[in-house]
């Protein structure tokens, strides 16, 4: 930890004295092929080989403690015409907890109505982590109520293959561990409809409310062109057509901010950013970049 503050500490330095000019390109940094290759490990790692902290199995009740408070209503009212995407869902466990009989009772006298039936959900993941379990629920499901994709990142998948949703959730997937941030969260809100919401969080971060402390590691860092701090849900808040909520939580482990997008309109732009950093990890560490948005010229 102490060599990637050190590093991060000088990256910093260097982006105050000789910014980057907006738009530009730039050399790919020396260290980020080796780091993607070891991040390249960690997605592939199994069994005793999975690193502390990797967890590939969270479940359904995990998501609803550290996703954004209005998540476990947003799925619960989704009916058996809706879709729910899952991204970096690992075993798949919070769906398959989802089509659980304990679910049903764990939701039978809620306020909010739920309408009969579930929503079609599908998981993606970099590994197959699938498990019996999972075989064996999707085999005494009718035809397609729950898939899953894997062995490419969510950029390569095309809108054909896996269609529009009305709710997308990331706990600890993608947006923790992209190399492109602004790419990610493009293709993310191309996959969901109007109307439809994400859910997700970003650990060691500046906070929205500013509360993080000052000796904080931050995993996933955001600059302007001269070098100086953009919090994340600035950045998020910034995107057309979205309305996005932060919960600040600078009481945890880490601070943490919880994320919530929901897409307004289909006139999508989210301001480009360029990595400028990347370390291999669980999650990794990042720090992006604003650019010039070439569509506001």
């Amino acid at each position: 930890m102490r060599a990637t503050e050190m590093r991060l500490a000088a990256l910093t330095i260097l982006l105050a004295l000789c910014p980057v000019t907006a738009g530009s390109q730039g050399p790919v940094p020396p260290q980020t092929g080796s780091e993607f290759e070891k991040q390249e490990k960690i997605y592939r790692s199994q069994g005793a080989s999975v690193p502390p902290g990797y967890i590939t199995s969270r479940s359904l009740n995990s998501y609803v403690e550290i996703l954004p408070s209005g998540f476990s209503v947003a799925l619960r009212r989704l009916g058996p015409t809706h879709r729910w995407l899952d991204i970096g869902a690992g075993a798949g466990r919070a769906i398959l907890d989802y089509y659980s009989p304990e679910y049903d009772s764990e939701q039978e006298g809620k306020k909010s109505a739920r309408p009969r039936g579930k929503a079609r959900a599908v998981a993606i993941s970099i590994e197959d982590r699938r498990t019996d379990e999972w075989r064996q629920r999707t085999a005494s499901l009718s035809a397609n109520r729950i898939r899953y994709f894997y062995g490419k990142r969510l950029r390569e998948y095309s809108r054909e293959e896996l269609g529009k949703f009305q709710l997308i959730t990331d706990a600890y997937g993608g947006f923790s561990y992209t190399e492109n941030l602004s790419q990610f969260l493009e293709k993310v809100l191309d996959l969901l409809d109007v109307n439809g919401d994400f859910y997700s969080l970003l650990q060691s971060v500046h906070l929205e409310d500013g509360k993080d402390r000052p000796t904080t590691w931050y995993l996933t860092e955001l600059v302007d062109a001269d070098g100086r701090d953009v919090k994340v849900c600035s950045w998020l808040k910034s995107v057309a057509c979205v309305k996005v909520t932060c919960e600040s939580k600078s009481d945890w482990d880490t601070p943490t901010e919880l994320i919530h997008v929901r897409k307004v309109c289909n006139g999508v732009r989210v301001p480009p950013l360029k990595q400028v950093f990347y370390e291999a990890g669980n999650p990794p560490g990042r720090k992006f970049q604003l650019v010039e948005d070439k569509q506001k010229r």
